[in-house]
């Protein structure tokens, strides 16, 4: 069977993903990176109890690297066309699905807000003054935050299951070569 040109969402990040995990191993094996690793540790007396294996060929392990630096690039970029392709539905109206990550990156940022604001709206700032107590109102009310913090939870979680649905259904243009 012929290898397909194109590859669903989910699987073009899956391999993004494993493409990264093997850029990181191979990266680690260079020396540079081994330097790097123990920077306090690395003298000469170190560096004469390592040596490079007889079967380790740094020269190819530089070619993989750059070989697989490239596919990614190139599966990114392909990703990302893909993002801006597609629409997904998102509170009634259909958006690019690049703007509803950025979407989704901006209401977890909004979720830890409102969290705060309503675990600071659970308490009354009482500062005690001469034999009267000061209470500092909150300025949004415990109710008001609570609801503002569930409102933009159903519209993380509806945003949420549109970029999923979508990761099924896209196609991305990238051949694992």
């Amino acid at each position: 069977m012929a290898p397909s040109n194109t590859r669903r969402l989910y699987e073009a990040l899956e391999l993004r993903a494993e493409y990264d995990a093997r850029l990181k191993t191979l990266k680690d094996c260079l020396p540079e990176s081994r330097r790097e690793h123990r920077p306090f540790r690395f003298d000469r007396e170190e560096q004469s109890r390592s040596r490079p294996s007889p079967d380790f060929d740094l020269a190819e392990v530089r070619q993989q690297l750059k070989s697989l630096e490239f596919k990614r690039r190139k599966l990114n970029t392909a990703i990302q066309e893909a993002n801006f392709q597609h629409q997904v539905g998102s509170g009634g109206e259909s958006i690019r699905l690049s703007e509803a990550l950025e979407l989704r990156k901006g209401l977890d940022t909004q979720l830890g807000e409102l969290r705060t604001q309503l675990v600071e709206a659970a308490y009354q700032r009482v500062i005690y003054k001469e034999d009267r107590d000061i209470v500092e109102d909150n300025e949004r009310s415990y109710p008001e935050c609570g609801t503002a913090l569930e409102e933009a939870r159903l519209s993380f979680r509806a945003l949420n299951r549109a970029i999923r649905a979508a990761a099924y259904v896209v196609e991305v243009n990238f051949a694992d070569e």
